[in-house]
């Protein structure tokens, strides 16, 4: 339910906007705009100043009717997240089945999320596919309105935005009810840090534990292999904790490495879990406890949402839940107490 003491999200400006504060007409504006001859150089400046200060942006619906179709659909990414970057093959292979064609938006530490997607509406992708997005809901509408959009992974409540994600709260809670059936009575969970993914598996945590009748063990954390291991140190050495799930699958390689480091063995002395089944978590050498989003089934339906959108076949905003499977390796073991 939306908080009704939560500020509207602002108007996006129109042409007529640009045209009002230009002072021009709107006609004018739209040749400016279009890159089309007759304004001067003058008039030219002015306008795209006043353009780039309202901050407008083209409509897109007009666009694709004005000009021919591009038949692009952009996805943002993280290149360093590994399981986003297996999602984005199984895109990629389902897009290209769809005869469209995939642009990929890079989000750095130098190139934000905001600026991955402003780069790819730039391009003319005719439709968004968001993986794991993590910008504030309000600043998210206004920039999507008049693209189709998917968010993947993410619960998110938005008007014509479409989602599909796994269930994150049953893999928390499958993941829980696992280390509990091995003897684990205190069991930690590594935090993701601040984003809504993170606090969807951090509230399962919770309440899984509870459900037990156990105590939470909430420790600070991230989404990388440092964090995993700088979790660490916030691990109080008399709690008595044998068990710990991490929020994916980086965090519990980095507190593996950590463990080891400092002549713990897991899962002898310390069980881990992960999330996701990355390629890192099926390696031998890792053999990570985690929890499988089928990926490729949220690849498929991504795709299909947004596509058919774009063809016409769909336009009522839908929202889809996959389950999660437990994926049970050789992390995790009977409790040592």
């Amino acid at each position: 339910m939306a908080d009704p003491t939560a500020p509207a999200p602002r108007r996006r400006p129109t042409i007529l906007d640009v045209a009002a504060a230009a002072g021009v007409s709107k006609g004018l504006v739209s040749k400016v705009l279009s890159g089309s001859a007759g304004p001067s150089a003058a008039t030219t400046k002015r306008v795209l100043a006043v353009a780039e200060r309202l901050g407008y942006r083209k409509d897109r619906n007009a666009t694709l009717l004005a000009k021919k179709r591009t038949r692009l659909i952009g996805v943002t990414i993280q290149p360093s997240n590994v399981y986003q970057g297996e999602l984005a093959e199984e895109i990629q292979s389902t897009v290209d089945a769809a005869g469209y064609e995939t642009v990929l938006g890079a989000m750095t530490a130098t190139h934000d999320e905001r600026r991955a997607i402003e780069t790819l509406i730039d391009f003319r992708c005719e439709a968004l596919l968001l993986l794991g997005p993590t910008m504030p809901e309000a600043e998210l509408a206004a920039l999507v309105e008049d693209v189709p959009t998917v968010c993947v992974g993410r619960p998110l409540n938005l008007p014509g935005v479409d989602v599909v994600r796994a269930d994150d709260q049953q893999g928390i809670s499958d993941v829980v009810d696992h280390l509990v059936a091995l003897g684990h009575r205190r069991i930690a969970h590594v935090d993701g840090g601040p984003g809504p993914i993170s606090a969807v598996r951090r509230e399962a945590y919770q309440a899984a534990v509870l459900r037990h009748g156990l105590e939470a063990v909430v420790l600070p954390g991230g989404l990388t292999e440092r964090h995993g291991a700088e979790a660490l140190r916030h691990l109080d050495s008399g709690a008595g904790v044998t068990a710990v799930v991490a929020f994916n699958d980086r965090t519990a390689l980095g507190l593996i490495e950590a463990l080891e480091s400092g002549g713990l063995r897991v899962p002898a002395d310390m069980s881990v879990t992960g999330f996701d089944d990355s390629l890192m978590a099926r390696h031998p050498r890792m053999a990570l406890t985690t929890v499988s989003q089928l990926t490729l089934e949220q690849a498929r339906l991504a795709v299909q949402a947004a596509t058919d959108r774009l063809d016409g076949v769909h336009q009522e905003r839908r929202e889809i839940l996959l389950p999660t499977r437990l994926i049970v390796r050789g992390s995790t073991g009977l409790s040592p107490r």
